[in-house]
This record gives C-alpha cells, sequence and structure tokens, in this order.
C-alpha cells in the first residue's frame, strides 16, 4: 500500500504494461513473448491460459502472504484531492441512476451466511458509526487518485449482521447491468475498507457510484463495486464481472 510498501507487480501498472501479462512473463517466469499474451480486455489465447491461471494462483498465494491486517494507506502528504477529476466508470450506456418511482426506495441487503440478515436505506446507513477517511484509488491501468470517502466500515456491517464461521467471502452486486465483484473476507473487513456514500464532503454523485459503493484502498479499482444493491456473506468466491473476464480475482495492492 501507498507510504507502507509497493509490490512488484504495481511497477508493471506504473509502466502502462497488463499487469495479468506481467505476471505471466515475469513472475511466472514465461519469458518476453509473456508480455503479448493478454491485453487489457482479453483472456488471451486458448493455449495461454493454463499458464495465466497458474500465474494468478502463484500471484494471489504471494499476495496473501504479503496481506498485513494493520498496514493503513496513506496518500503522500502533497497529493490533492482529485474531485470532479476523479475519472467516473459504468458498464451501463448511461450513468445508472436510481429511479424510485420505478424500483421503489433504494436500500441495501446485506445476508447470506449471517445470523441477521439486514435491509438498510440511505438514512439507515447514515446512521451508523462513520468513518471519513483519506484514500487513494488504484486503477489496473496504472494511475491513481485521492478522495476522502464517507460511510461505514465493514467491518461494523459485519458485526452487524453476525457472520457464521463458514463465512470466507463476500459478493458485492449492483444495479449497474448487474455488476458484481467478490472478495475474499479479509480484505473485506480491512479498516479501510467502506461501504461509502458521501466523497469529498458530499454524497455521491451518481457518476462515483450513488447511492452507495464499496471501496477499500487495499483492492485496485474494478474490485470496488459502485451502486451496490447487495452485500452477500458466502462459503466460496462467486467471481465477478471483470473477474470472468480474466482480470485477476484476488486484485490486491
Amino acid at each position: 500500500m501507498s507510504g507502507l510498501w509497493l509490490p512488484r507487480r504495481h511497477l508493471a501498472e506504473r509502466l502502462g504494461i497488463d499487469r495479468r501479462a506481467f505476471l505471466a512473463s515475469g513472475l511466472a517466469g514465461a519469458g518476453a513473448a509473456g508480455l503479448a499474451l493478454a491485453g487489457c480486455n482479453s483472456k488471451g489465447p486458448t493455449a495461454a491460459q493454463p499458464l495465466l491461471a497458474a500465474a494468478e494462483r502463484w500471484n494471489e498465494r504471494v499476495e496473501r502472504a504479503l496481506f498485513r491486517h494493520r498496514a493503513m494507506n496513506v496518500p503522500p502528504g502533497g497529493a490533492m484531492a482529485a474531485g470532479a477529476r476523479f475519472p467516473s466508470y459504468f458498464i451501463s450506456e448511461s450513468v445508472p441512476v436510481w429511479d424510485e418511482a420505478e424500483r421503489g426506495t433504494w436500500a441495501l441487503e446485506v445476508g447470506g451466511l449471517v445470523r441477521r440478515p439486514v435491509r438498510l436505506t440511505l438514512a439507515d446507513l447514515m446512521k451508523l458509526p462513520r468513518a471519513e477517511l483519506r484514500l487513494e484509488h488504484f486503477c489496473v491501468e496504472g494511475w491513481s487518485a485521492v478522495a476522502v470517502r464517507t460511510g461505514v466500515r465493514m467491518t461494523e456491517l459485519a458485526r452487524l449482521v453476525d457472520l457464521l464461521p463458514d463465512a470466507r467471502y463476500v459478493d458485492f452486486q449492483s444495479f449497474d447491468d448487474d455488476y458484481h465483484e467478490s472478495w475474499d473476507l479479509e480484505s473485506a473487513l480491512h479498516s479501510q475498507t467502506l461501504i461509502v456514500y458521501g466523497q469529498d464532503g458530499a454524497l455521491l454523485d451518481p457518476a462515483f457510484g450513488a447511492p452507495a459503493r464499496v471501496y477499500s484502498p487495499v483492492k485496485l479499482g474494478y474490485k470496488n463495486t459502485k451502486y451496490l444493491t447487495r452485500v452477500i456473506f458466502g462459503a466460496n468466491r462467486n467471481g465477478g464481472y471483470w473477474s470472468d473476464e480474466g482480470y485477476e480475482w484476488y486484485a490486491g495492492i
């Protein structure tokens, strides 16, 4: 994490090299030809899939070994908040907006392997213990940006619903054309992982994921699901929109 340690693969991102190809060539020892195996939105040639899968498994083991639950993201002192320049991204044809006339009042379902499933409106979320953290966002494309995030720690939601012992993963689901990404429980319960409803002192703008999104500096940007509708704890990983397209599932920083 910035300010503490920088994984070797992050160098590839800073240089604009696709990180799956970097893993296949550098970490898995596939040689220079591996850099051509996969593009940004491609699984690469069929023949390369076993190599890429092995590289990803190896990388996940390394990232899990390096992951430190007490390590905190500390943005550089001189870094300015990106504000309105913060990149906006979604997969729908236009900015997703929750239509109360069509869908009713928005609420976040938190359930799965829990003893006390809940449905939380935005007002309910805002009544829970509030966290406001200045954090960096890291994109797989190599850029980073700083914003002040306001929301509820995932640890607070986990306490609220009382996880069952078999809960090992979390799936974050969205109304952005059913976008979702699943996480390992350890990353989801990092103290800087938030269900965010505010950014830079105001409620989230639809372009940035309103009414609520998950955000943590321990994961690359595509893992941080926006436009949340459900947070489901489970015993098994559940893939994800980009993970199913060949991007790394773990995607840790």
